[in-house]
């Protein structure tokens, strides 16, 4: 009896396991290739804004980044949309690209060596109306309660009075992807 309650949990456990990698999959579909890397350049002097092109939406990006104290990383980054890259930011910027209307999937990930952190990834969805403008924050919080730091990524859509705020006072990304 033993024997055959281990075998159900050993089958059960591995179901899971599987489900929870192709539900993690699947939410990274949203994302690009995790080989590519950017280069980014925030530019304080230029604050572009674009409508939306004929039957299209715009979607503007704009990184927080929240870090009490010490202001030395710079982290970065990528933004995926429907399982390609359209671009990343850095040093508190912003970037905007034109989608087409329907349903789709948004994708924030700190770009960075160091495993820990490449792993942070934040994701939403949306569905894009042509004409219209829409505003999303990827956030990078520090977290320090005496234990260590640690951070968060968060990918959160912000209204349109929030999102002029945040564009007026973030730098425009000029990106390209490294070769």
């Amino acid at each position: 009896m033993r024997r055959v309650a281990f075998l159900v949990g050993a089958v059960l456990a591995s179901s899971a396991f599987a489900i929870g990698q192709a539900t993690v999959a699947t939410a990274e579909s949203a994302c690009g290739p995790s080989d590519i890397q950017f280069d980014v350049k925030a530019d304080k002097s230029q604050h572009p804004t674009a409508p939306a092109q004929d039957g299209k939406s715009v979607v503007y990006v704009v990184e927080v980044f929240e870090r009490p104290g010490n202001q030395l990383a710079r982290p970065t980054t990528k933004v995926g949309l429907d399982g390609t890259w359209v671009g990343a930011n850095k040093d508190n910027s912003y970037f905007f690209f034109n989608v087409a209307p329907g349903d789709h999937h948004l994708c924030a990930a700190w770009q960075s060596r160091l495993k820990g952190y490449a792993k942070k990834v934040a994701l939403t969805s949306f569905s894009a109306e042509a004409g219209k403008a829409y505003y999303f924050r990827a956030r990078i919080v520090e977290h320090d309660e005496g234990h260590g730091a640690w951070f968060t990524l968060d990918l959160d859509p912000v209204n349109n009075d929030e999102a002029q705020l945040l564009v007026a006072s973030s730098a425009y990304s000029a990106f390209h992807a490294k070769k």
